[in-house]
């Protein structure tokens, strides 16, 4: 017969297990700094990375993918090259890239956050005006 100390360990020890269990890739949320710009070559991109459950910004995580395209307004081919840049504010990570005409854009990331297993990927929009 368990005791009730060893019954309450086990019960925290489950909770805790089921907590990290549920813990995930859809923790998490990119945001653009400044959704809508001017049109242009050598735009600064700044996005977000966010973790929902506590509203704090990621710091740590390698961004290994990036895409820009015009896929909101139907012109996926529309796709821009992105270079990343060093990053002025914690969980930000600003990327160069040309928004050549007026429009809105998808910015598409995948990261590696330390300590999750799963690839985060975020879909951000932002709008190009004239």
């Amino acid at each position: 017969m368990l005791s009730k100390f060893t019954t309450a360990a086990l019960a925290a020890t489950l909770s805790l297990a089921a907590s990290a269990a549920m813990a995930g890739a859809g923790d998490y949320t990119f945001e653009p700094l400044n959704p809508e710009m001017k049109k242009g070559d050598d735009i600064t991109l700044a996005i977000r990375l966010t973790n929902k459950r506590t509203g704090k910004p990621v710091s740590d995580a390698v961004v290994f993918k990036t895409r820009v395209d015009m896929a909101p307004d139907g012109m996926a081919e529309m796709e821009s090259a992105v270079t990343p840049l060093p990053s002025k504010e914690p969980g930000v990570y600003a990327f160069k890239t040309d928004l050549p005409m007026a429009g809105r854009y998808q910015v598409t990331l995948s990261a590696k956050v330390q300590g999750e297993p799963d690839t985060v990927t975020g879909k951000v929009i932002v709008k190009a005006t004239k």
